[in-house]
């Protein structure tokens, strides 16, 4: 078996058996899309066409079905505050709305097809218009926690080559404070109700674009996105997606994992800056149709999210194990939840006592499932399953799944090893396309064609290190006869980066 990702999988055992003493009120609710396991994986099939942009082939579709009658009168995007506020978006609305802004992107940031922007926002609503204008003109976007330090905002513009930020108020002097250092950023939007020199008022902006704008025709394997992963094990690595592997990809989550169908109302706690924002908060759901419930919660607040999923129709909730965690420590006897019906985790393991508490409590499973930034579903708890404590469920219909020893062998039942997804044959679709890493091709004069090139590509990178920033040296180094160059003499780095594509 040939394997891309390997990550360490403790196999947890089941706890004992006792007795539970069930919610008065507990329901084993079937699934809506499939009728067990079994049948989703048999009847699993997705057609990877050769152009896809989520904007106009899911977006859009869903507007034509929305205005002929074809959708519930569910919105498509349901935001609030907490404060009174409160933003609710058709399809159409979603669509007219993030026209314009791809019209401010092409026309007033200059921005062309391929080029990176980097999204810095708290959970308004913009962040998720940005994420559509994006796609609209085959932007590359890029989203960032607004935990970042000003640190955190450099290393990510440099060795992103971002050309635009759009971010808020909070951010903006941390950003024009290091602005200097980014020779590719050209183009700064500020989401603020005050103007600020040096910065594009989004609000004012949008006021004044025009919604007519036609959507790019972008290939299946153009590059969509990047997530910088949390740089557990050094500095962030930049992950790229491409169109298809998340805006088709995701797909797998939003019917099978989340069971969503149009009348369902998500809500999604993650922050902005994850991946899992991306999973969850828009492809899984808009995929599938439903409406993306948002909360501006500038923090994890327990009883703000009871309330919330009290008051508001929610049918459908995942957080963090760490906040289910929170919510069980609250009273929850002043609140009922009517419309909740489907509730899932990722993120961490979930401890089963959790999971237990809250089925007494709720009379709701929590159903756990587990994937990376590099990868949509790799396996989880699915709708109809009998959940076994302690596990993370079955593989994903989409993924060829095993437990791997250090050499690669698959391993029986009840040992621990890594998590193995099978690649060849047939690479699956819903895998990143590869880390976007800084790689130098380098033409040796005649001096230093004789030297030994593993010795050199060292001391070139030492080199890069002592002289520039230590993360910007190049990772890869490749060594060639010429370097493509135009009638004028300029660089083709279009066709290195053709090059180096085809050896992935």
């Amino acid at each position: 078996m040939e394997v891309l990702l390997r990550a360490n999988c403790l196999q947890r055992l089941a706890t004992p058996c006792f007795l539970r003493a069930l919610h008065k009120d507990y329901r084993t609710v079937a699934p809506q899309n499939f009728s067990n396991y079994e049948s989703m994986k048999q009847g699993f099939k997705l057609e990877i066409p050769e152009y896809f942009n989520f904007a106009n082939d899911v977006l859009d579709q869903w507007a034509k079905k929305e205005k002929a009658g074809m959708r519930p009168s569910n919105p498509a995007f349901w935001w609030i505050n907490g404060n009174g506020e409160e933003v609710k978006w058709s399809f159409e609305e979603l669509g007219s709305l993030s026209r314009k802004f791809a019209n401010i992107l092409t026309e007033a940031c200059a921005l062309q097809r391929g080029d990176r922007v980097i999204a810095i926002l708290p959970r308004i609503p913009e962040w998720w218009l940005a994420n559509v204008a994006c796609l609209r003109t085959g932007t590359v976007f890029i989203s960032g926690t607004t935990q970042l330090t000003q640190k955190d905002i450099l290393y990510r513009l440099q060795t992103s080559k971002a050309k635009c930020i759009i971010t808020n108020e909070v951010l903006a002097p941390a950003v024009d404070a290091i602005a200097s250092k980014c020779e590719n950023l050209h183009s700064k939007l500020i989401v603020s109700q005050t103007p600020r020199e040096g910065w594009g008022n989004l609000k004012e902006m949008m006021k004044h674009a025009s919604d007519n704008h036609t959507c790019v025709k972008t290939k299946h394997n153009e590059m969509m996105a990047i997530y910088f992963t949390s740089g557990t094990s050094g500095s962030p690595k930049m992950t790229e997606h491409s169109h298809s592997s998340y805006g088709l990809g995701l797909s797998i989550n939003g019917r099978c994992w989340l069971d969503l169908t149009p009348s369902d109302i998500m809500w999604n706690t993650s922050d902005t800056g994850w991946a899992k924002t991306a999973w969850s908060s828009v492809f899984s759901p808009w995929t599938q149709g439903a409406c993306v419930f948002v909360h501006y919660l500038p923090r994890f607040e327990p009883t703000s999210i009871l309330q919330t999923l009290s008051r508001f129709p929610i049918t459908v909730f995942c957080s963090a194990p760490t906040a289910y965690r929170m919510l069980l420590q609250k009273d929850m006897t002043g609140y009922k939840f009517e419309s909740l019906n489907h509730c899932v985790t990722a993120g961490e393991p979930i401890n089963p006592e959790v999971t237990e508490q809250w089925r007494n409590k709720m009379g709701l499973d929590i159903y756990e499932g587990y994937g990376q930034t590099e990868t949509v579903l790799i396996c989880g708890n699915f709708k109809g399953m009998k959940i076994k404590p302690g596990s993370m469920g079955k593989p994903s219909p989409a993924f060829d799944v095993q437990i791997l020893d250090l050499n690669g062998n698959v391993l029986p039942p009840g040992q621990e090893g890594d998590i193995g997804i099978q690649v060849l044959p047939n690479r699956p679709f819903g895998l990143f396309t590869g880390y976007v890493v800084v790689k130098a091709f380098i033409v040796l004069k005649p001096d230093y064609k004789a030297n030994d090139k593993e010795q050199l590509k060292k001391e070139i990178q030492e080199h890069v290190k002592k002289t520039t920033a230590p993360y910007k040296y190049p990772r890869k180094v490749e060594f060639i006869q010429e370097l493509p160059k135009t009638i004028s003499g300029k660089i083709k780095r279009n066709e290195l980066r053709k090059k180096e594509r085809e050896t992935i």
